[in-house]
């Protein structure tokens, strides 16, 4: 939809269409009962009493013939341009603010939508939302509204919608007029409680399943109004009109000066860095601390492995990658790209034993589908605005209540990571447990010297298991300062064993359709401040299709068997999509992190020394 002149060539006016309403127009774009005082009244109640924060829905809000007639023109006239970041897939029209700009071949096009975008932002309707809803005055100035559609794998994760100026939410439905929109359908609307205020449970608490003719709108509550939108699961559109009604701007009624910059600084963005949130943060970003007796082993410049060490090697790494040629091959290419990947890492037999022990889990075991049926030795990541996932780190599991984590943070005994040591029961559960040991070993890490030629420092080490339709980590940076002290350097060297059984078969996994996929990417450059990195304001938006965006710098979908090593500096996001429901399983891994030194410095030091 592209604005056009309004003048012709000739200087004589194009036709216009008359765009202005009466108030008893206003009132027959609507069903007459919303203005009824005893129906507001009724709103209003129900709205105060509602949970998990204050928000209402309202069936049948406008006249059917006219959003019949909205629904034939936006499927017939708008153009939806597929947009994917870490955080949503969905396909959305450009912004309807400016419909009133637009000559008479454009809105002749569009007369319903131009009725429907009048009515919403009038000055009668906006009264109404704001008695129900007591959030104040809205501005009938300031308009902010686009339309979306859902297809099969479109979602939108869990966020509060604090941006700006924005009030009140509002999400209208569009979906088949002539057709219930079923619950299995997905694409509900989902509202999440908090555990603490900025802190959002990681299971919601109401579901709205959309319909046609139906509003959901709710008061933008900074920290409180956690909301997501379910996964569309399958072959239809849900469409809808997303917007939001303003605080009043500069010499609108209720305007108060310095309610908007007080808003914007209450954001989620900036509550998200916050020391004082990131105690709600598991699993932690703490890696401990090598022992001074075990770092001695790797400072070592012995370039052999002992026989006991390789006997230990030899149970769980490919033969191919302890030979003194490929070690080396390898290096050179970690050297060169500070990226390397390791294709089938673990040795044969123990890889397809671990395959069968993971797909039997996948068939014959029931996949947790809330938080409180994640059981020992799993835990549950929180909170969902940042990330969901099952992990197992070598600890006890705990319940993620406030109490619980104000204990396990600074009351309980503070426990060291051992997988060693956990009570296990299922197979599987023992044998990545006994995986994630062997990545712990002083050998594995001597290996990495070989490897990356980097000494570690500390570490953490989880298994992970990304649930379909449920889990995912969103664009994240490192600190921006990672070294502890003048010898470390100021990335951390990560690793990601992929073992996820289902992407022996490429077709379910390499197209990206069903994420699970792990992205890095480059902040943006500060133009302002050489040297300086900043997030604008959707970090993670990327071309997914474009093959020219060199802003992505590494890119894995699911494997099996598949050994990445990455020396991530404070410029880099990251990321792992959201898996689909539809996808042909979970996407399983073993991720580690260490702090690392160069081992090259070390011997420069000790040549210039003598």
């Amino acid at each position: 939809m592209t604005k056009r002149p309004q003048d012709t060539s000739d200087g004589v006016p194009t036709k216009k269409l008359d765009t202005s309403f009466t108030s008893e127009d206003i009132h027959t774009f609507f069903n007459g009962k919303i203005w009824s005082e005893k129906f507001q009244d009724e709103m209003t109640k129900e709205i105060e009493d509602s949970q998990p924060y204050r928000w209402g829905t309202i069936r049948d809000l406008m006249d059917d013939t006219l959003l019949r007639n909205v629904r034939s023109e936006v499927l017939s006239e708008i153009a939806f341009t597929k947009k994917e970041t870490d955080i949503y897939k969905v396909f959305q029209s450009g912004d309807l603010a400016n419909l009133s700009g637009l000559n008479w071949d454009d809105l002749s096009r569009l007369p319903s939508l131009y009725k429907l975008r009048a009515a919403i932002y009038s000055e009668q309707f906006r009264d109404v939302v704001s008695k129900v809803t007591g959030c104040g005055k809205l501005s009938g100035v300031k308009t902010d509204m686009s339309i979306n559609t859902y297809t099969k794998g479109c979602h939108l994760l869990t966020h509060d919608d604090v941006i700006g100026s924005r009030r009140v939410s509002f999400i209208l439905y569009l979906p088949d007029p002539d057709r219930t929109w079923k619950p299995q359908y997905g694409g509900g609307l989902r509202l999440f409680p908090a555990i603490v205020n900025n802190v959002p449970e990681t299971d919601f608490q109401v579901k709205l399943v959309p319909q046609f003719n139906q509003i959901a709108f709710f008061t933008v509550q900074p920290g409180r109004s956690f909301h997501d939108v379910e996964e569309v699961r399958v072959d239809k559109q849900r469409l809808s009109i997303q917007g939001w009604f303003h605080i009043p701007q500069s010499g609108e009624p209720g305007f108060v000066p310095g309610e908007q910059e007080e808003t914007e600084s209450r954001s989620t963005l900036q509550q998200l860095q916050s020391k004082e949130l990131q105690e709600y943060d598991f699993p932690k970003p703490y890696r401990r601390d090598i022992p001074v007796e075990e770092a001695k082993i790797y400072e070592d410049e012995t370039s052999e492995f002992s026989e006991i060490e390789l006997d230990y090697l030899k149970e769980y790494i490919n033969p191919l990658y302890f030979q003194k040629t490929n070690l080396e091959s390898l290096s050179k290419l970690f050297a060169e790209e500070s990226v390397v990947e390791i294709k089938d890492i673990l040795k044969t037999e123990y890889a397809n034993e671990l395959r069968d022990l993971i797909k039997n889990t996948e068939l014959n075991t029931s996949v947790p589908q809330n938080s409180k049926q994640v059981h020992h030795p799993w835990k549950c990541a929180i909170p969902p605005h940042k990330q969901r996932f099952m992990y197992m780190d070598g600890t006890k599991h705990f319940d993620i209540t406030e109490k619980s984590i104000k204990f396990v943070n600074s009351v309980g005994p503070q426990e060291a990571p051992n997988f060693g040591v956990l009570n296990l029961e299922s197979e599987t559960d023992k044998k990545l447990a006994d995986l994630a040991s062997f990545l712990k070993s002083v050998v594995f890490k001597k290996w990495l010297k070989f490897v990356t030629g980097l000494i570690v420092t500390s570490e953490q080490v989880l298994v992970r298991r990304f649930r379909p339709g449920q889990d995912f980590i969103l664009a994240t940076t490192t600190d921006k300062k990672i070294t502890r002290n003048d010898d470390e350097l100021n990335a951390l060297l990560e690793a990601t064993l992929n073992l996820t059984p289902s992407s022996i078969n490429p077709k379910n996994w390499e197209s990206g359709e069903f994420g699970g996929y792990e992205l890095c990417m480059a902040l943006q450059k500060n133009g302002d401040n050489d040297g300086e990195f900043e997030e604008d304001d959707d970090p993670a938006i990327y071309r997914a299709n474009d093959p020219n965006d060199d802003s992505v710098l590494y890119t894995s979908q699911c494997k099996w068997n598949s050994l990445t090593l990455i020396l991530r500096d404070p410029t880099v996001l990251k990321f792992i999509k959201y898996v689909s429901i539809n996808a042909k399983g979970s996407r399983w891994d073993i991720s580690c992190q260490w702090n690392v030194k160069d081992s090259y410095e070390d011997e420069d030091d000790k040549e210039q020394d003598e």
